[in-house]
């Protein structure tokens, strides 16, 4: 009698189990080990069946079916020994390479995501519509202005060395149009998205520009892993937005979403006022270094200093000779029943910054605080001060606060009301230089924001200005906007 293959005969009859154990991994190892299972009482059954035969004549009906056995072996066998689908072949080696094919699908499938571990991706588009009164123009009629601007942020992992932890970040920019052009001169824009690649004198181009590109690395401090470090020391450099690091505010701090006058998105004297000396786009090469308490993610402290360039080195047109130098320490607290709130303080030198002519560069130093706090369910105050003690900007002294309201007090959980004001108070220097000029510039601004839908939002926005420049004798402005956002 010929003897059959009971690892082929264990596979002919433990793969008749049902398809959907082609659904994964785990059912194929689970299907695996009931073949081994019923190899196991095949393998005891085969012994029995030639014990019997051994002692007896063979029962012709028994000796067909093992032979069918053997042939049913014989043609697995043969099928599996080729990748390729045939027609001819078995059911069950059809079954079985199916699983097989899935199997390997599910494992390319899994290192492609190990690859693209650690990398992320989001994509803004803001425009802004926006009309201001006849008193408010520099030709004294009414004017409509539109704005676009397109972000594209990528995070790459950097690598890993021990506990050591790198990541790179790119920011892309474009867009069109420079805003209400035709309003008055004042020390704040009414609108902080406005981005125009060569400004006025090439309203055409709206090509793209790497507006950020750098490195930071995470240096924990205890010899323990990044995640459960109690503190750790990050070290940022490449081409920064300053303000990502500095002058933070969870309330009045983005453009695209919450005011849009350039007052109340960040310090008026560093932005504004030009005192941190950015580039025409507001970016710059430096070097950050920080250190980071753990316990700074619920209450705690941390603590950064900032080398960036100045002035021609702002935009690689020069050295980096007297940056633009900031060191700021902040704190999270929870002082109203459990509340959230921030405090930050710091204080900066540029040693080429532009005095309030827009010709002249001197030293300027100054000092600020900014800070945000719950007082309530969906209430979040908010203030900023600044105070120049070196130099001639055109106004010396800053202060803005405001009150956001977010929807969930009349069940719209993802819209919010804001509601700021702003006094940026002229300085001596140019005071002297322009007598008619003397007062406090004043700011107003209101906007609600609605989502539509998830990743869109529609933004009314209302902005009153007053004494624009310090000029006392200049009309009140008053502008409207409507803001569109789109993210992704």
């Amino acid at each position: 009698m010929r003897t059959f293959n009971p690892c082929a005969l264990a596979l002919a009859l433990g793969l008749v189990a049902p398809a959907s154990a082609a659904e994964g991994p785990a059912d194929l190892a689970h299907a695996l080990q009931q073949m081994q299972e019923r190899l196991a009482r095949l393998e005891a059954r085969n012994a029995e069946l030639e014990r019997r035969l051994a002692g007896t004549a063979p029962d012709a009906a028994l000796a067909q079916r093992v032979r069918d056995l053997e042939q049913a072996s014989d043609a697995l066998e043969a099928a599996l020994a080729s990748d390729r689908l045939s027609q001819a072949e078995p059911e069950i080696a059809t079954r079985l390479k199916a699983i097989e094919f899935q199997a390997l699908g599910l494992q390319q499938h899994a290192r492609r995501l190990e690859v693209l571990d650690g990398i992320t991706a989001g994509i803004s588009f803001t425009s802004v519509a926006q009309h201001a009164n006849a008193g408010a123009t520099a030709s004294g009629h009414s004017t409509r202005q539109l704005s676009w601007r397109g972000d594209a942020q990528v995070g790459l992992p950097g690598g890993r060395a021990g506990h050591v932890q790198g990541d790179l970040f790119f920011h892309f920019r474009t867009g069109q149009g420079d805003g209400l052009s035709d309003l008055r001169p004042g020390f704040a824009a009414p609108n902080a998205t406005a981005f125009q690649l060569g400004g006025s004198s090439q309203p055409d181009d709206a090509s793209p520009i790497l507006a950020q590109a750098w490195y930071q690395l995470h240096v924990p401090l205890d010899g323990r892993p990044l995640d459960d470090s109690s503190r750790h020391l990050e070290i940022t450099f490449g081409k920064i937005d300053p303000f990502v690091f500095f002058d933070q505010n969870a309330a009045a701090d983005d453009e695209t979403t919450r005011h849009l006058n350039l007052a109340f998105v960040h310090n008026p004297l560093l932005d504004a006022g030009g005192g941190a000396g950015l580039d025409a786009y507001g970016f710059t090469p430096g070097l950050r270094l920080a250190y980071q308490d753990r316990q700074f993610e619920t209450r705690g402290w941390a603590a950064s200093l900032g080398v960036f360039g100045s002035g021609p080195g702002s935009a690689f047109d020069d050295s980096l000779q007297r940056p633009f130098v900031i060191a700021q320490a902040e704190a999270r607290l929870q002082p109203f029943a459990g509340r959230e709130g921030h405090f930050r303080t710091y204080g900066w030198h540029n040693g080429r910054a532009t005095a309030h002519d827009g010709a002249t560069i001197e030293r300027q130093r100054g000092w600020g605080v900014s800070f945000d706090q719950q007082v309530g369910d969906g209430v979040t105050l908010w203030g900023r001060y600044g105070r120049s003690i070196a130099g001639e900007p055109a106004f010396t002294r800053a202060l803005t606060t405001g009150v956001e309201f977010a929807g969930t007090n009349w069940n719209r959980s993802a819209d919010a009301v804001g509601v700021a004001v702003g006094w940026l108070s002229s300085g001596r220097a140019y005071r002297a230089a322009n007598p008619d000029m003397h007062g406090t510039e004043q700011l107003m601004e209101l906007y609600y924001r609605r989502e539509v839908i998830p990743g869109f939002e529609l933004t009314p926005d209302y902005q009153f200005i007053r004494h624009a420049a310090a000029d006392r004798t200049a009309p009140d402005a008053h502008v409207l906007g409507l803001r569109a956002q789109l993210t992704f």
